[in-house]
């Protein structure tokens, strides 16, 4: 039995030999290829169907590399590109990676170094899934979904230090948004007409992470054919977002403090002394103080990215902002998947806001993705669901209920409407107190959270003495 594709790459190049040769050595290497003649054929088949990775030739007739990138930047910012350009066109292709492009070989180019480069691309996308994707006209406040107290938290962090050139280390589980708020930060800055570079520290073997941030002289090692730039001087006078800062090895740390405290570096195999102006953004989903005490991670380190800490609240903590997202997800996949999806009934929009979303706003996504494909109607309802949103919101019904009758205080000969008055009052009392712990207190945004009005929260509220609490 053939092993399962790695993947689907676009190749792009009007050498019919090249083509070939990148088909035969990628197909070896375990990748599904289709190839394209030039840039307008290439965007046909982006359009046709789904690619994890594009290979392009920076020169091709009519629509070239460039212009491909640009493309691909506004309509597919999560495949990453890889450009082939022969060594008169460097500097060009230097300008592709500050406009996007993953990374760029150049001709004749070592197959190692392409695989190296490829695996690199693949690592980094699948990494970058984790976090949620959202369009840039549709995300609300700085681009990002979300109103309540916690984000509005974080917005006020971010249009204070938007515009400064302070460190921002932003913490967080996977798929809360950290590489969103890392392009507020930027777009809010007089930065933002300068180059965006991110590099996923994770994506990165151990052993070519110097070289990849702060670039290599020709020869520095074997493969080293030309000379070229590292991430920190692709993002001069712009921002350089370091993700998953806590997987960078111990022997990195000591350099990476450098470059921030002194803002100068050489490349591997160099002696030139090269300054650049950099914001450095850094995020993590790892406990940094604890990476400390283990020894993995430099406190020194730590203290000069953590001059601005910004911590996004996974969606469990804020489940109001969950309708919110909810429309947004549904209007951006009914287009995108040609369905005529209004929205949730009331019952199973209820299973959502009270499902645990370990996997945060990536992990509901993809449950809206599932239910806009398998229902039939422009209404989405429980049974739609995954079983496991049904299965969680049965037992959890179940096993409160159970609590609730547990703990009442009727007698054992009380009937069976008096237990059920008391568990009731007691459920009643539970989510009214859970509503405004995440409104903190504001009745009027707990009122609409329960949907109900706000004298009949008022009235409650009387009813189980939380009025003076």
């Amino acid at each position: 039995m053939s092993a399962r594709p790695k993947g689907q790459i676009l190749v792009a190049d009007d050498e019919p030999n090249l083509r070939r040769v990148l088909r035969a050595q990628l197909e070896r290497d375990g990748w599904e290829v289709t190839t394209a003649e030039d840039g307008d054929a290439a965007w046909r088949a982006l359009e046709d169907h789904p690619v994890d990775l594009v290979i392009s030739d920076l020169r091709m007739p009519g629509l070239d590399g460039m212009a491909l990138l640009e493309r691909m930047v506004r309509d597919y910012p999560n495949v990453p590109m890889i450009m082939i350009t022969a060594h008169g066109t460097v500097d060009t292709a230097v300008e592709a990676l500050k406009l996007g492009a993953f990374d760029y070989v150049t001709k004749p180019f070592d197959r190692d170094e392409l695989k190296n480069v490829i695996d690199k691309a693949a690592r980094t996308r699948e990494l970058r899934t984790n976090e949620p994707s959202v369009d840039p006209e549709e995300r609300g406040r700085y681009r990002i979904i979300g109103d309540s107290p916690a984000m509005h938290e974080v917005y006020s962090i971010i249009e204070r230090v938007a515009d400064t050139p302070s460190t921002v280390l932003i913490t967080g589980e996977s798929g809360t948004g950290k590489e969103l708020i890392a392009e507020a930060l930027h777009e809010n800055s007089r930065r933002k007409p300068k180059p965006f570079i991110r590099v996923n520290c994770a994506a990165i073997p151990a052993e070519l992470l110097e070289s990849e941030l702060f670039g290599y002289e020709k020869g520095a090692f074997t493969g080293a054919v030309t000379s070229k730039p590292g991430r920190f001087e692709l993002a001069d006078e712009g921002t350089l977002f370091l993700d998953e800062i806590a997987e960078i090895p111990p022997s990195m740390q000591v350099k990476l403090l450098r470059v921030l405290q002194e803002q100068s570096f050489e490349r591997v195999g160099g002696v030139k002394t090269t300054e650049v102006d950099v914001r450095v953004v850094a995020a993590t989903n790892r406990d940094l103080g604890q990476a400390i005490e283990e020894g993995t991670f430099r406190e020194d380190l730590y203290y000069r990215l953590n001059v601005v800490h910004l911590h996004l609240p996974p969606l469990r903590e804020r489940r109001r902002d969950i309708p919110l997202l909810v429309d947004h997800f549904v209007a951006k996949l009914s287009a995108r998947l040609g369905r005529e999806v209004e929205g949730f009934a009331p019952e199973a929009l209820a299973k959502l806001q009270a499902h645990q979303w370990r996997g945060n706003i990536r992990e509901l996504e993809n449950v809206i993705e599932r239910c806009v494909l398998f229902t039939d109607g422009p209404v989405i309802r429980d049974e739609h669901l995954p079983p496991e949103l049904r299965e969680d919101h049965d037992l959890a019904g179940r096993s409160s209920a159970v609590a609730m009758l547990e703990q009442s205080q009727t007698t054992p000969e009380a009937g069976l409407k008096d237990v059920v008055k008391e568990a009731t009052a007691r459920l009643e009392r539970e989510m009214i107190v859970r509503a405004l712990e995440e409104t903190e207190g504001n009745v009027t945004h707990a009122a609409k959270l329960l949907k109900i009005s706000r004298k009949s929260l008022q009235t409650k509220m009387k009813e189980l003495g939380l009025r003076d609490e």
